[in-house]
């Protein structure tokens, strides 16, 4: 076991945070640990995203055939995009595909915009299918953490139109557990609640690992007692979600 200590401030960052109207994105963003997605690109995620990102693309070989859109974005930026939008489309139409400035996940480093690279890419709702390279994208994403953020028939949940070109990374095992049961992001932070850090345990697995995740609620500093090999993150509303991998299973 290993002993730290965590702050009110530690849930406002980690690739777990819930962003959205409700949840204004609190990061601090001379601080993320940003990498272009790929050599030379000015788009950017966070670390962990862009390497997961890099794998999974080589993976299906899609390198020349989906392109980065949009990553990471400033708070500046995103109110410039919030602006042009309303003048170019009007309030309507910007309400559904454009977050809010402040409540946009491009602003945590975990989220990106992906076009099928066949010519010009629409900045704002850029085309990616249902079908060839892109469905395989889309098939494969939960295996290296990737979520489709804002699925059809979820609009009231997420508060945005149904967005197929936008994803989310979110982590190993939580993309997976996430596809399974058909939760958006604000559903799966809510269900995991009812995993008390230190009483039980969302036990998930599959493909020889086994992993148990719960919740943690943070309303002031404090020491807590965690296992060795643990994830923890923020999210971004009330406390923090632990991830512990127990490593190889016999299911």
């Amino acid at each position: 076991m290993i002993t730290i200590l965590i702050s009110p401030q530690d849930i406002y960052t980690g690739p777990l945070i819930l962003v959205n109207r409700q949840h204004p994105c609190r990061l601090q963003e001379e601080k993320l640990p940003l990498l272009p997605v790929q050599q030379g690109s000015s788009i950017q995620l966070c670390a962990k995203a862009t390497l997961a990102l890099q794998k999974l693309l080589q993976y299906i070989g899609a390198q020349q055939d989906i392109a980065a859109v949009s990553g990471w974005r400033s708070l500046v930026e995103q109110q410039q995009i919030w602006r042009q939008s309303l003048d170019d489309s009007g309030l309507e139409f910007t309400q559904q595909y454009v977050a809010l400035p402040g409540c946009s996940e491009h602003q945590t480093g975990w989220a990106i915009d992906l076009g099928y690279d066949h010519g010009v890419i629409d900045f704002i709702r850029p085309a990616f299918p249902h079908s060839g390279i892109c469905q395989t994208f889309r098939e494969q994403a939960a295996a290296f953490g990737f979520i489709e953020r804002y699925p059809q028939g979820k609009e009231a949940v997420t508060g945005i139109a149904y967005e197929p070109w936008h994803f989310r990374y979110i982590g190993v095992p939580h993309a997976a557990i996430l596809v399974e049961r058909g939760f958006t992001l604000e559903e799966y932070v809510a269900f995991l609640r009812q995993y008390p850090y230190g009483e039980e345990s969302l036990v998930w697995q599959k493909a020889g690992s086994s992993y148990e995740i719960s919740f943690l609620e943070i309303k002031r500093p404090c020491t807590v007692h965690l296992p060795e090999h643990c994830q923890i993150s923020g999210n971004n509303v009330d406390g923090m979600i632990v991830t512990v991998e127990r490593g190889i299973c016999c299911g």
